[in-house]
């Protein structure tokens, strides 16, 4: 049996939101398609004072949001307008262009809020990283889940344990919140080729081996694995199939051709990009 690898993520700031980022890392660059993942810290935030993503771009990959507390406005070059709640799910697809804005509604940010979520970005398959963009929203009450003896699984994107997401995923994809009861089991089934699983918070066993807080493991492929709480838990799994070829990332860009990399800075840096309708500010190129 191989031994999972564990990826510790490295402490950033996006925007004055602390996150922590382990994807990518050295040690693994994708997980299915899978080729980004920020864990937004729980932070309060006091009146008048909130997240703040200006305006910026992407290309060839799908970004996902979901909140476990508070709320953000999504605004994009699409003309989407759209308030995130916690359990939502908000699922843009980029194509050969689009850019947008998450930032703490107006009315939240008159008072104290707090914040905690994950942002995620799937790389889109080769036919489809430079096609249309696209936008949806998907309720809480949408997303399907499982509760069995102790254990509940909310699928928020693709599939798995007998459970669909309606998320519009382009590839074979596995995204699902697993909470688990003091003392709980579940078997991770092989049915996505790759996955990994990042414990947000609890006291977590794999296959006997204690899984630290905040880290991130790659789990064989091919082989089953048996979780275990040991105490009240919360975790996602993800995954799904490999990528088909390698990507390469660039800032907010990703694309399986570096030349499609070097056409997007350049437009941005020239302003000749798709924009956020009432939206002036925006985040220059490192």
């Amino acid at each position: 049996m191989s031994r999972p690898l564990v990826i510790r993520p490295r402490a950033e700031s996006v925007e004055g939101q602390p996150i922590l980022r382990p994807l990518p890392s050295a040690q693994c660059r994708s997980v299915g398609p899978f080729v980004f993942f920020d864990h937004m810290l729980e932070t309060d935030y006091p009146a008048g004072r909130g997240m703040n993503i200006r305006q910026h771009p992407h290309i060839g990959l799908s970004t996902l949001t979901y909140l476990f507390e508070g709320e953000i406005q999504h605004k994009d070059s699409l003309g989407s307008d759209q308030r995130v709640k916690a359990g939502e799910v908000s699922w843009m697809t980029a194509g050969s262009a689009i850019a947008h804005v998450e930032r703490t509604p107006s009315d939240v940010l008159a008072e104290r809020s707090r914040l905690h979520g994950l942002q995620v970005w799937l790389a889109s398959p080769k036919a489809q990283e430079q096609g249309p963009g696209h936008y949806s929203h998907h309720p809480a009450a949408s997303l399907p889940v499982s509760d069995n003896l102790g254990v509940s699984i909310r699928m928020i994107a693709g599939n798995g344990f007998c459970l669909q997401s309606p998320v519009p995923v382009l590839s074979p994809t596995l995204y699902a919140l697993v909470q688990m009861q003091a003392a709980t089991t579940l078997t991770v089934p092989t049915e996505h080729i790759e996955r990994a699983l990042y414990v947000l918070d609890g006291e977590v066993s794999l296959n006997d081996e204690t899984v630290e807080p905040c880290s991130l493991v790659l789990l064989p492929p091919g082989e089953e694995m048996s979780l275990y709480a040991d105490s009240e838990s919360q975790l996602v799994l993800f995954g799904g199939a490999p990528l088909d070829g390698p990507r390469r990332m660039n800032w907010n860009f990703v694309a399986s051709d570096p030349a499609l990399i070097e056409q997007a800075r350049a437009r941005w840096a020239a302003g000749d990009w798709p924009t956020v309708p009432g939206e002036s500010e925006r985040i220059e190129l490192p």
